[in-house]
């Protein structure tokens, strides 16, 4: 559940976190992060906002979850807005979002979009809209349920209450919160507002004060920055109420640091109306003016709100204070226009008053007097003695300037006496208020200008009583602000002390989860770095994970070589360049490097003295700082890793167990790709001495079939040669019969016949070891049907196959057309067909061969040759594709069959051929692309 409010530590741990992710990882992170600072950092919250808003198309969200976050976006956009004062466009934002929240009945949306326009109605200055929109934040919260926004929604009314009515306010919402419980800051900050109000309005300003300062540092700890600066302007005011403008000023110093940096109009207005009030009261009447120009400037925009109307106010008194009267009853004026706006009573009373006090010496009596009349009756009617002793005295004032008809009632010698006594009968209602001195001294004046000196003197003695205790209230205020002080000192060092408990609890915790991801990111490195198996892959993985995890201008790897005498440098970067190789012999007496090798420990150099700089490698850069940890597999030293910085100290407790644990890591990998090496190595061995067995076992079967047709010519000839000579020697000696002639002329047509099918048997088998390597560019190329060119290549072996007692079925479609090499194809059909019948059936009759072609998927042809024979045997069918091997060497197999069609099909072809077999028969299965492999005509292909 999103927080309305967030304290300070969790947005820290939201910055944290969203450091080190990229891309749509950032969303869950951004979202919240973006919402919390809002009002700590508006510009910084609008960027995140828009990257959130740019990565949720990635994240490819149902689309109501997609829309409720694109809601809650809109918010923190109308939030920014409504602070910097453009009213219209957040309550558009705002307007939009609740659209979102109410059709997916998201309460908790539909809270925060209420809260939002709640505000947006008060810098509006339309407080019965106000009282709207949080009635429905606070039911919405409570719906949901969410007690924490509804309890900040319910403070939030209790406090605009009792503005408008204290009395009603207190019965209402009295009991709603209880200051012995302790609640969140969030909360904690619009409770002791709410206290706050009731205790000034009751006429309490210290406890009002503090309750301010607590509200003021909840609301700095939750982000509510707006909320913080309102709270320091009203503790200025109640300090400087408290006669101690000092202290005010500092406070309303406190209130301009938070609210200028935001460029937030109403803020910085609010706080230029209330430092004009306290510089008015020093009696420093220019300098208060000119801040009260500047905030009527400022607050312009918002006119309608009751900031404004405050500045008009102060502005109205600030004028009869220098006696620009014509100032002072327009200012007035304007504060009565607001007055009706606001329906806020206290202001109406203060704009009647200050308008027949101008009125009075512009020499518009009647106007004052109806004007004062009429304040005295609000004041009257709504309980407010402050301001009806104010009005009061106004319409003593105005009878003593000018001759007017003696009020209704009046029993006292003149109309000013009259409104005087009153006011002092009002004032002495008050309860804990001290009647003024001046009051009794105008009434002492008055007594002494009609001649009535006793009662003179007892108003000057009563005027001098009232003094002397307003010294001492001073007094007793100024106590009062020491005492705020103090218990808001106390109560800020003990928060501190327990904020300090926390946040080393905190930091503990943090440490801790800190130690095990640091664990949980090693163990995954160590996984990476140890599947390596080349010595290569492992150096660079290690040169990575070292740079992200330390600081390392240089990283190298040092390994033992053969002999045993030196550390060979097998990989090295400096400053992103490969470093090259170079050797350190074991026993030299300087470097670091064989130290740590011989002595078989860690080697750490905080600060590497200058002199060691003349002994540097040439070409590389002088450290400041190393560390050096031997490569260790049980009790085998494979060499030294080492990381260098530019700088001293580089290396704490921390950065030395990660690289030991990176060393271990690649002493066993970098051990285990030198075993995978001599594997290898083995494997390879093995694999020639195999082959050249197979080479010889072939050339001893070619030398046993040559032997035969080579040996029969052979013997024919030299026969042939001693019939020639015989006959010879006939022709020489008695001469040639005719029968002999025949007969030898039959002998050599035998000889001839039987030497020339020797001969033929020979280059046969000659021919098939030539084929041991398939020139591509002999092979043409083109398109071709497959259908009539396998019924060809079956055709030519078709008697082949009926003379051994075989039958042999085709099923191949006619319209699958290949753009490949015909010839080799054929010689792969026929290499099978012929496999089959010197293996498949050992001499029995009626076996059965079947071809098969179908097309699986688009772009492929998959061809089956399939026969019933006894099958090849288990520990054969891994071989039989290897060159030169075959189980009927010198019986009509040479082991170049399978090889030769492996090698058309793997590489011309571009397919594969896989082979399955059990004691049903053997299936041989050709995967061919329909358009085959261009190949370069210059590399010639290989069986092996």
């Amino acid at each position: 559940m999103q927080l309305l409010f967030a304290d300070d530590d969790a947005v820290a741990h939201w910055e944290l976190e969203l450091l080190p992710l990229r891309g749509i990882a950032r969303l869950p992170v951004l979202l919240p992060l973006a919402w919390h600072l809002r009002q700590r950092d508006g510009k910084r919250a609008q960027e995140l906002a828009r990257e959130a808003a740019a990565l949720l198309p990635l994240a490819h969200l149902p689309g109501d979850a997609r829309a409720s976050l694109e809601a809650r976006l809109h918010l923190v956009d109308g939030e920014i807005r409504w602070l910097l004062g453009e009213l219209d466009a957040a309550a558009s934002l705002a307007s939009r979002a609740l659209e979102v929240f109410e059709a997916q009945n998201d309460n908790i949306g539909r809270a925060d979009a209420h809260w939002l326009k709640a505000w947006i109605s008060v810098d509006r200055g339309n407080h019965g809209q106000r009282d709207a929109e949080l009635e429905a934040c606070s039911n919405a919260a409570h719906a949901a349920p969410d007690e924490q926004r509804a309890t900040i929604a319910d403070a939030v009314q209790a406090r605009w209450a009792a503005l408008r009515d204290l009395h009603a306010a207190t019965e209402r919402w009295g009991e709603r919160f209880n200051m012995s419980v302790e609640a969140p800051p969030s909360i904690e900050c619009w409770i002791n507002d709410f206290f706050a109000i009731a205790a000034s309005q009751a006429g309490d300003i210290g406890n009002s004060a503090s309750f301010y300062i607590r509200s003021y540092e909840a609301a700095l700890q939750t982000g509510q920055i707006r909320a913080a600066a309102t709270a320091a302007i009203n503790i200025a005011e109640k300090f400087s109420q408290l006669n101690d403008h000092h202290s005010g000023l500092e406070w309303m110093q406190r209130a301009m640091d938070l609210a200028k940096p935001t460029g937030w109009p109403r803020s910085i207005g609010s706080c230029l109306v209330h430092t004009a009030d306290i510089v008015r009261r020093l009696g420093r009447l220019g300098a208060a003016e000119e801040l009260l120009r500047e905030a009527l400037v400022i607050l312009a925009p918002q006119a309608n709100g009751r900031t404004y109307a405050i500045a008009l106010q102060h502005l109205g008194e600030l004028c009869l204070d220098k006696k620009d009267y014509g100032e002072a009853l327009d200012a007035f004026q304007r504060l009565s226009e607001r007055a009706e706006a606001l329906q806020q009573g206290d202001f109406k009373i203060v704009a009647l008053r200050g308008q027949a006090h101008a009125l009075c010496f512009l020499n518009r009596s009647l106007e004052a007097l109806d004007m004062a009349l009429m304040a005295v009756e609000r004041a009257s009617r709504h309980h407010n003695a402050f301001h009806h002793v104010a009005a009061l005295r106004v319409l003593a004032l105005i009878h003593g300037q000018l001759q007017l008809s003696a009020p209704p009632g009046m029993q006292a010698p003149n109309a000013r006496l009259h409104y005087l006594h009153q006011a002092l009968e009002a004032a002495q209602t008050i309860k804990g208020y001290t009647v003024p001195g001046d009051l009794y001294d105008a009434l002492g004046a008055e007594y002494a200008r009609l001649g009535d000196f006793g009662r003179a003197y007892e108003m000057a003695t009563a005027a001098s009583a009232a003094r002397e205790k307003t010294h001492t209230l001073d007094a007793t205020s100024r106590a009062i602000a020491m005492q705020v002080h103090h218990q808001t000192e106390q109560a800020r060092a003990e928060g501190l002390h327990h904020r300090e408990l926390a946040m080393s609890e905190a930091r503990r915790a943090e440490v801790l989860q800190q130690t095990t991801k640091l664990l949980e990111r090693l163990s995954a490195i160590g996984q990476e770095i140890t599947t390596h198996l080349d010595a290569g892959a492992v150096f660079q993985a290690l040169d990575r994970h070292t740079h992200a995890l330390l600081s390392a201008n240089t990283f190298a790897v040092y390994l033992v070589d053969p002999a045993g005498r030196q550390l060979e440098r097998a990989f090295g970067v400096e400053a992103g360049q490969a470093l090259p190789r170079n050797a350190i012999p074991l026993d030299h007496p300087t470097a670091y490097t064989a130290q740590c090798l011989r002595e078989r420990r860690e080697v750490y150099i905080d600060q590497i003295p200058p002199e060691r700089d003349s002994t540097v490698t040439p070409g590389t850069a002088a450290s400041r700082s190393a560390l050096y940890v031997p490569l260790l597999v049980g009790e085998r030293a494979l060499g030294v890793m080492t990381a260098q910085a530019m700088h001293a100290n580089a290396y704490g407790e921390r950065e030395r167990l990660i690289f030991r644990t990176l060393c271990a890591y690649g002493a066993i990998a970098l051990d285990n790709a030198l075993a995978y090496r001599q594997l290898q190595e083995a494997q390879s061995q093995l694999v020639s001495q195999q082959k050249l067995a197979a080479l010889g076992a072939l050339m001893a079967g070619v030398a046993h079939e040559l032997n035969t047709p080579i040996g029969n010519s052979l013997l024919i000839a030299s026969t042939l040669e001693q019939k020639t000579t015989e006959l010879e020697e006939v022709v020489n000696g008695r001469g040639l019969r005719k029968s002999e002639l025949l007969a030898y002329i039959d002998d050599a047509r035998k000889a001839s016949t039987l030497v020339m099918r020797g001969l033929h048997s020979a280059a046969d088998l000659v021919s098939s070891f030539k084929q041991v390597a398939v020139d591509r560019t002999t092979e043409q190329r083109r398109i071709f049907n497959l259908q009539q060119v396998t019924h060809e290549v079956v055709a030519t072996v078709m008697n082949r196959i009926r003379k051994e007692g075989h039958t042999i079925a085709f099923e191949v479609p006619e319209l699958i057309m290949l753009d490949s090499y015909p010839g080799p194809f054929g010689q792969v059909i026929t290499n099978l067909i012929n496999n089959a019948l010197l293996h498949a059936f050992d001499g029995r009759e009626g076996g059965q061969l079947h071809l098969l072609a179908t097309t699986p998927m688009e772009g492929r042809v998959l061809i089956s040759f399939s026969d019933d024979g006894s099958g090849i045997a288990p520990e054969n069918q891994t071989r039989i594709f290897d060159p030169f091997f075959t189980t009927k060497l010198g019986q009509g197999g040479s082991g170049l069959g399978l090889s030769i069609s492996y090698n058309i099909v793997t590489s011309l072809l571009g397919g594969q051929i896989a082979v399955d077999s059990s004691s049903a028969g053997t299936t041989f299965t050709l995967d061919l692309p329909i358009s085959a492999p261009r190949h370069d005509p210059e590399r010639p292909a290989t069986i092996y």
